[in-house]
């Protein structure tokens, strides 16, 4: 189904410009959400082992 462009050709053409200029111009790599979630598990589970250790040498554990 062909998308119909809904607006002026002139309009069009400052969109395009925009898009193609600044921060929108820098190709990004894909998000990977698993990777993401992977950092957060490893500094969870890194925070927890350091709090399990303060916790034993203050002898609060």
């Amino acid at each position: 189904m062909p998308r119909e462009n809904r607006l002026y050709p002139e309009d069009q053409e400052k969109v395009d410009q925009f898009l193609s200029r600044g921060v929108n111009s820098v190709e990004r790599k894909p998000f990977k959400p698993l990777r993401l979630l992977a950092i957060l598990l490893v500094i969870v589970t890194g925070l927890s082992v350091l709090s399990l250790v303060l916790a034993s040498w203050a002898g609060v554990y």
